[in-house]
């Protein structure tokens, strides 16, 4: 990971003056909040194609599958459909202690410690709470949107909107909307789609605010795959091994209203490792 590492703390570099200059206000209008942007050219994944999730590495897509999630510091699939995942709302474990030493003041902070997700502890949570702030971040994850285009990808997923949820009254569900739609124009204005990243229950709001598709975490195990369906064309679920069991994904997949979904180990393995997971639901029709 020593490659990666470098790779991202060089970008952070990159981004710090822009950062610098947002929360200064160094000039030019701040972008608009909550606004609607035009989607009219991006493309979505086509519905029912084979997918995979590949944050815990790249590794060749399995047979069958087009539509592949890699983290944006990764090279695309090229197997048909690429989609860039991006942590919009905390850091990344390898970045965050460069990012809390080099910008502290976007970083939620108690009792003077930066705020981590008690579920990924290596996390720090991005500080939403102002509008100067919001454009500093702006700033910052902007270039990785670009970052996505330019390598090759067609969308981006934008994780932990829900961080609010984790902040201890630090920061509240509106501020987490105002940075999501600028997202959502960053995405479409460097002619990307966005994918809405779980939070069943904001889906309507995110696809009003210009979001595209959704791709979900457990929603057959906790009973949220119609909200998101409700609302989008495609939806792209990941279940795990460990929550849903094979015998599970297996009656999950039986059902004819379901969305396009796989069976994973919780830690997104190589094929190589141990305890790795992969299964996919039959495409309609098929036998088994």
């Amino acid at each position: 990971m020593g490659a990666v590492r470098e790779t991202g703390r060089m970008l952070l570099i990159a981004a710090s003056a822009a950062v610098v200059c947002a929360l200064a206000g160094c000039g030019g209008p701040a972008p608009a909040e909550d606004t609607v942007p035009d989607a009219a050219e991006v493309t979505l994944p086509a519905p029912g194609a084979g997918f995979d999730y590949q944050l815990g590495g790249a590794y060749p897509p399995p047979a069958g599958v087009t539509v592949v999630a890699r983290d944006r510091l990764q090279e695309p699939a090229g197997a048909g459909y690429d989609i860039c995942y991006v942590n919009g709302f905390q850091t990344q474990p390898d970045a965050s202690a460069d990012t809390a030493a080099e910008h502290p003041e976007l970083i939620v902070h108690v009792d003077g410690k930066p705020l981590a997700d008690p579920g990924w502890p290596d996390e720090f949570l991005f500080d939403t709470s102002t509008p100067a702030k919001r454009d500093a971040l702006v700033a910052m994850v902007g270039p990785w949107i670009a970052g996505c285009r330019d390598a090759g990808y067609a969308a981006v997923e934008i994780d932990n909107l829900d961080s609010y949820t984790r902040s201890e009254g630090r920061l509240t569900r509106e501020d987490n909307m105002a940075l999501a739609a600028e997202y959502a124009r960053l995405a479409h204005e460097a002619g990307l789609a966005i994918a809405q990243k779980n939070t069943a229950e904001h889906a309507s709001r995110l696809a009003e605010i210009g979001y595209d598709f959704a791709i979900t975490e457990s929603c057959q195990r906790y009973d949220e795959c119609g909200a998101y369906a409700d609302v989008y064309t495609v939806v792209l679920d990941i279940e795990y091994v460990d929550e849903l069991g094979a015998d599970g994904f297996a009656q999950a997949c039986a059902d004819p209203s379901r969305p396009t979904m796989i069976l994973r180990d919780h830690d997104l393995r190589m094929p190589e490792d141990a305890g790795y997971v992969y299964r996919a639901c039959p495409a309609p029709g098929a036998d088994g």
